[in-house]
């Protein structure tokens, strides 16, 4: 990017996997039915109760609305805004490719994806790189090793291999 600053709601590109696409696309149409058919039956019921200024079952179904609806924005926006990220070069580690690193120190490897901070799940292996280890190995090669400042001090990996996403 050139030395332009973005502004806040401006038209920036987010990049995300295809993986990571659907998953929203999945998200915003789930949204979407309970917003339509739940919330909207349960402010109905809430309403069929009488006097809403003391109701707590309207108040929440209209909180839960609320919250709802933002997101639902908040999803359209990236939508929207994607580029989606087909990563068919092994050269180099980049967005959305699977990398097996391997720790100096104790000889273990693992196995992780590098995704946009939106993707990222610790749990599935897949990791922000906007993170300490994502920034270390984004650009490199097989065979580099790279040291990341992690929680526990400085670890050394090396980039045993990079697949296609």
């Amino acid at each position: 990017m050139s030395g332009r600053k973005v502004r806040k709601g401006s038209n920036r590109r987010v990049r995300l996997t295809r993986e990571g696409y659907e998953k929203l696309k999945k998200e915003l149409d789930e949204l979407r039915h309970k917003l339509i058919y739940e919330i909207s039956e349960r402010i109905k019921e809430a309403r069929e109760l009488g006097d809403i200024s003391e109701n707590s079952e309207y108040e929440a179904a209209k909180d839960e609305q609320g919250r709802i609806s933002s997101r639902i924005m908040e999803i359209e926006r990236l939508l929207n805004s994607a580029e989606i990220i087909d990563s068919t070069d092994t050269s180099h580690v980049d967005v959305g490719s699977w990398v097996i690193l391997k720790n100096l120190s104790t000889g273990e490897e693992m196995k992780i994806r590098l995704v946009t901070p939106q993707e990222a799940d610790i749990f599935h292996g897949k990791i922000s790189v906007d993170s300490p280890i994502g920034k270390s190995i984004l650009g490199r090669k097989v065979g580099e090793k790279v040291k990341v400042n992690a929680p526990k001090g400085i670890v050394e990996y090396e980039i045993v291999t990079i697949e296609a996403s």
